[in-house]
């Protein structure tokens, strides 16, 4: 199992000198692959990827993950190509719905139909990646057209689903799921197996498609201090129905329940637990602001990969 982290860039003042020299950090600590997030108020996520992806080179980038609702396929597949050609061909793209606060309220379009919209914006956006004309009429997307850019690598995607139709849509058609705020157990019995049985049934060989767990972590000595931490800085997943129903099928209280919190032994007992399981990858969510704390819980994250 791949044991990373989230590279984060200052959304307020979009820092991106300190947002690179993080990353040079953090590639020079030995990670292989850094995940970031696009939230909807934020900076653009794949703009900053290209720009720092030509000044650190050998590691890779993950989005976890670009919402599908406000961005057409043909766009979408125009900048990924276009990002991932600036950087070497080192881009994961992870997609994902956003949620009906985000979609309705902030943008005005419609959630319904979703497992509808995933299928029919796919149905777009993979034959472009691959170089390939796309064709695709739908009653929710249509994308008619091809990309003009050649020999550049289409990158993994890969579909955040909960759910069991998400899940076994994500297995038939892409290189995974991402997750987060899923809990070991749910994991294990509910997303891999899903994951992997769609994946199968499609005809699919073993390895086709990868979990890659995101939750919050924080090696320290003060584990009530980060748990209320965790809680605060986390409380708003607990409002959101996608998050919740995985908090509830794990019976976790709140967020906070989700978060890996403690001294070296326990925080490794529960990651090595994730791969147990069948996780591929688990990406570590630093909350904890005390730099000693986030430098301490890096290196226990580095000691797992090795």
């Amino acid at each position: 199992m791949q044991v990373n982290v989230v590279w984060t860039i200052n959304a307020k003042s979009l820092s991106i000198d300190k947002a690179v020299a993080n990353l040079h950090e953090l590639r020079e600590e030995g990670f292989r692959r850094v995940w970031s997030t696009q939230m909807p108020s934020e900076p653009d996520l794949l703009t900053c990827i290209a720009l720092a992806g030509r000044e650190v080179p050998d590691i890779e980038f993950g989005t976890s993950v670009l919402p599908i609702q406000a961005q057409h396929p043909m766009k979408l597949a125009q900048q990924s190509l276009t990002v991932n050609q600036i950087i070497g061909g080192r881009l994961n793209l992870g997609l994902g719905l956003t949620h009906r606060v985000v979609t309705e309220g902030m943008w005005g379009i419609s959630y319904a139909k979703p497992v509808q919209r995933t299928e029919q914006y796919l149905d777009g956006l993979l034959p472009l990646l691959s170089g390939e004309k796309a064709d695709a009429a739908g009653d929710i997307v249509t994308t008619r057209g091809a990309m003009t850019l050649q020999g550049v690598a289409a990158p993994p995607v890969y579909f955040a689903a909960l759910g069991p139709k998400m899940l076994e849509l994500a297995g038939r058609r892409t290189s995974g799921t991402v997750t987060w705020m899923t809990g070991p157990k749910t994991l294990r019995d509910h997303v891999i197996p899903t994951l992997k049985q769609s994946a199968a049934d499609a005809g699919r060989p073993d390895g086709s498609v990868r979990t890659v767990a995101m939750l919050p972590v924080s090696v320290t000595d003060d584990a009530d201090g980060a748990r209320a931490s965790a809680a605060k800085q986390f409380a708003m997943y607990d409002g959101l129905p996608s998050y919740k129903s995985m908090l509830d099928r794990e019976g976790f209280a709140g967020p906070a329940d989700a978060a890996i919190i403690g001294d070296e032994s326990t925080v490794a007992e529960r990651i090595r637990e994730l791969e147990s399981f069948g996780v591929d990858e688990y990406v570590g969510i630093l909350f904890d602001r005390d730099p000693e704390v986030r430098a301490r819980t890096r290196a226990l994250l580095r000691s797992i990969d090795e």
